[in-house]
């Protein structure tokens, strides 16, 4: 599985560029916005990538940041979002303004793709709501959280879990240590 690629650009089309390493040329499938990111023939990229493996093709998709394979991922997740919505979809701006959009359920940003009437969009929109807060929370859970969700997952209360949690010295980052001293304190009380 194909999952990033570094090389050189032979050539660089509407949809799709040609990226040498190691000389094997890679026909990568980039959305118009990575199109117009990416720097000109000749010179090298660093693209993360999606490959897609079906019966009749193995077709790459590559993204500048791993945050928009992520997104690419997600779409893909949705019956009905193949690799070349996902892609017209993820080239509609940028991946915060996108999120914003989708969140707000505003319809009409999938307005001129191909193959998205009204229906599919509010799909789209009620199943991204979701997984995109769930990414982002995701991002957002440290370590102590973890151990905290783990601790309430025992049977202890939030407050029980934070207030044990707080103990615990900075340095120690390992979710299961952290909930073993957790547990270790909590038991002294």
């Amino acid at each position: 599985m194909i999952a990033y690629i570094e090389g050189n650009i032979l050539l660089k089309k509407d949809k799709f560029i040609i990226v040498e390493a190691n000389h094997i040329g890679y026909k990568v499938f980039v959305s118009a916005k990575t199109v117009l990111k990416v720097p000109e023939k000749g010179t090298d990229v660093k693209l993360f990538c999606f490959q897609n493996v079906k019966e009749d093709a193995l077709d790459l998709y590559g993204f500048l940041t791993h945050e928009e394979l992520e997104f690419f991922e997600v779409l893909m997740d949705i019956r009905g979002v193949g690799p070349k919505s996902a892609l017209d979809i993820a080239s509609l701006g940028s991946l915060e303004r996108i999120k914003d959009k989708i969140l707000k359920g505003d319809l009409k940003i999938f307005e001129g793709i191909p193959g998205i009437g009204a229906k599919k969009a509010m799909t789209i929109i009620l199943e991204l709501t979701g997984k995109i807060k769930m990414l982002d929370n995701a991002k957002l859970k440290g370590p102590a959280d973890s151990a905290q969700d783990a601790l309430m997952g025992l049977g202890f209360s939030k407050e029980q879990a934070k207030e044990a949690l707080k103990s615990i010295p900075a340095d120690v980052k390992n979710t299961e240590d952290r909930v073993t001293l957790a547990l270790q304190s909590l038991g002294k009380k």
